[in-house]
């Protein structure tokens, strides 16, 4: 069951196609590292492509009807969209469902410090790392400042050629034979993944005035010079710190990666990679069938919890507001309509690299090039927190994807025993409906700099596409 590199298949028709999408993905990438930013980018997408807002059709009493495209979204942070079908919704939905947000470092609430004359920000790492990976490579800033007054201010600093970048410090070889002698995942500690942001001290204004109307000398001048500068840009006090998401992400675009350009390499792949080319897929969508879905959320990386992550209501009360719209709605039909559902969750998987060919088991591996990867079961070790999509549902997907003419292959995430981990997949089938994992292959993952196949892109968005017309 040997798996052609699709390269080796594409006529120069195919090429341009695949060449005009990764670069509309690289520009994306480059743009939106954040949740929040991914979300913006895809209700600007869907609403350039014709799609409303579905809490505007409630709040005006519109109906809907075949062929409609609406979207929601929560919190800034999750967003489905639909293009509603020809059969009603009770008789279920096609869904691609992946998740917007990607391992990182968050400050904390009480984040600025000044030690030595060295001003730093203190972090508290969000998902999956491995922390040494984020010593000694430039960092940006990017999230949002929420004030008291309602008032929400955008923060974007190391993206620009202009711009300053930040970085975590790692200790100089010089002195590191301790450090050098710990296992990689003592080596660098959650608590010195600190941000260093600045070293100029304060040489105006120096001194204020006590609660006696005299004069002191202002302590912490490092410190002191950065909330300046933070209040002339953003108007911003260090209180504000407290009810801000500012997150710290690699700084800089995507880039092509290798000789032959044949790869992408960027921050943020895991999960986007599938998010931009399900997003793709459903704007492209045209009066479907069954009612094509797509649904973007957040906190997978930390157990797809809260109300923008994949276990809140969110999803189930956008359609049960899309089915009452639609003159559809009551209970029993909202739970057969999530029943009937056919999903796949888009997610990624783990490419083979042959550098650490140790951790995988070679004929159950995905490879760069040979198209979209389906995992029927992922979870660690004995399946443990895996969906485990059943036979006959994969065997109606293989035919969706063979009669598309759309490469794909299959996989598990490395040798039994080894390691493991999961998706959104288990949550959806939840409500009984059928769901598997199918995604592209990526090297580094959960790195700064994650990998992945042009080719694999490209038929990726031509899976997802065939998924939603079958």
């Amino acid at each position: 069951m040997e798996r052609e590199n699709r390269w080796k298949t594409y006529t120069a028709q195919q090429l341009e196609s695949l060449g005009r999408l990764c670069e509309d993905y690289k520009d994306t990438l480059s743009r939106c590292k954040t949740e929040r930013e991914f979300a913006a980018e895809a209700v600007s997408r869907a609403e350039r492509a014709g799609f409303r807002d579905l809490r505007k059709i409630v709040e005006n009493g519109e109906t809907l009807k075949a062929g409609d495209k609406v979207y929601a979204v929560w919190m800034k942070k999750t967003v489905v969209l639909y293009v509603i079908g020809r059969k009603p919704l009770e008789e279920g939905m096609r869904i691609l469902g992946a998740h917007i947000d990607s391992p990182r470092l968050d400050l904390k609430q009480h984040p600025l410090y000044e030690d030595t004359e060295l001003a730093f920000l203190d972090t508290h790492y969000y998902g999956g790392i491995k922390k040494y990976q984020w010593t000694t490579i430039p960092l940006a800033i990017h999230g949002v400042v929420a004030k008291k007054d309602g008032s929400v201010v955008k923060v974007n600093v190391g993206e620009d050629a202009s711009d300053p970048v930040f970085c975590v410090s790692d200790l100089l070889i010089h002195l590191s034979k301790d450090q050098m002698g710990k296992t990689l995942a003592e080596a660098i500690e959650g608590e010195n993944l600190d941000v260093l942001v600045g070293s100029k001290p304060l040489t105006e204004g120096r001194q204020k005035e006590d609660a006696d109307g005299g004069k002191k000398e202002t302590k912490d001048l490092v410190k002191q010079q950065i909330l300046n500068i933070l209040k002339d840009k953003y108007g911003m006090e260090e209180e504000d710190f407290l009810s801000a998401e500012l997150e710290i992400v690699p700084a800089g675009p995507a880039r092509d990666l290798g000789l032959d350009r044949s790869m992408v390499a960027a921050y943020g792949q895991d999960d986007r990679v599938c998010a931009f080319t399900s997003l793709d897929a459903i704007l492209r969508s045209e009066n479907p069938e069954y009612t094509s879905c797509c649904l973007l959320t957040d906190k997978e990386e930390i157990g797809s919890v809260g109300a923008t992550g994949a276990h809140s209501h969110f999803f189930e009360n956008a359609t049960a507001e899309l089915m009452d719209r639609c003159g559809q709605y009551s209970e029993l039909k909202l739970r057969r309509c999530l029943s009937a559902c056919r999903m796949l969750s888009s997610d990624v998987s783990a490419a083979y690299d042959p550098l650490y060919g140790s951790a995988y088991e070679k004929k159950n591996s995905a490879y760069f090039g040979k198209g979209i990867v389906y995992n029927k079961y992922t979870g660690a070790r004995g399946k443990s927190g895996s969906n485990d999509a059943n036979a006959e549902y994969f065997g109606w997907v293989r035919k969706v994807m063979d009669d598309a003419d759309v490469a794909f292959q299959t996989a598990e995430l490395g040798k039994v025993d080894v390691g493991g981990g999961g998706t959104i997949a288990y949550i959806s089938a939840a409500y009984a409906m059928n769901v598997v994992d199918a995604g592209v292959a990526v090297l580094n993952m959960h790195a700064p700099m994650e990998v992945t196949s042009k080719a694999d892109i490209f038929e990726a968005r031509n899976a997802y596409m065939a998924f939603l017309k079958a």
